[in-house]
């Protein structure tokens, strides 16, 4: 847990206490998460808090993370994810900022996100007065109705930033550096060429079923590794 937060600040990803990232345990229903407002060199894993579901503390001595209500309602609503991870990275943002999806444009998004990056609905003002976290949560659950939250690792929270997730803790830090390089190259994208438009299914589809589909074939096998 600690390792992945600090991936965050290697890759550039997060400034000073900005973002945050959590893991879970299936097997014990417990969540460890970045404690709240700690600058990450000073971050130590006995810093960490571990809750349960409902967010209770149950070890640790500072409070986690602000954002623990958004990333407990992941963890419900998507079973197969270990991990979450929530940044305010640069391009990602401003594509949150604009609220605009990110437009899968070519085939290095097409490797990890099988359609566009989602962008929330804005949220009306008794959910921001209300639970804002949980509400948070909840507009991304929302966004995620009619797709795959295995096949589309991350989402753009509109006006916010970018939430990613994954297996587990370490692929969500490693789909948050990746979808803020795709953020990047999709603002360059438009910049060169407004009228740029979307990559073909076709292609789409080989990039990203070569790598998650059944009969994957990037990379070694086990075996070989």
């Amino acid at each position: 847990m600690l390792e992945a937060n600090l991936e965050l600040v290697r890759c550039g990803r997060v400034l000073y206490t900005f973002g945050n990232a959590s893991g879970i345990d299936r097997d014990k229903a417990l969540v460890v998460i970045k404690p709240s407002g700690v600058p990450y060199d000073k971050m130590k894993p006995e810093h960490l808090a571990v809750t349960d579901l409902d967010g209770k503390i149950l070890e640790g001595k500072l409070r986690p993370s602000s954002d623990l209500a958004t990333h407990l309602v992941l963890y419900k609503a998507f079973p197969d994810i270990g991990g979450v991870v929530h940044t305010h990275s640069e391009y990602a943002t401003a594509w949150a900022q604009a609220r605009r999806e990110i437009p899968c444009f070519g085939t290095t998004h097409a490797d990890y996100f099988h359609g566009p990056v989602p962008v929330t609905e804005s949220m009306p003002e008794d959910e921001i007065a209300g639970e804002y976290e949980k509400n948070t949560g909840d507009a991304i659950v929302r966004c995620f109705r009619d797709r795959g939250a295995a096949s589309i690792p991350g989402v753009l929270v509109a006006n916010h930033g970018p939430f990613t997730w994954g297996p587990d803790v370490k692929s969500a830090a490693h789909n948050a550096v990746v979808l803020e390089s795709i953020a990047r190259m999709a603002f360059f994208t438009v910049t060169i060429n407004t009228q740029a438009s979307a990559i073909g299914k076709p292609l789409h589809d080989r990039h990203y079923l070569r790598k998650h589909g059944i009969g994957a074939y990037y990379g070694q096998t086990k075996e070989a590794k």
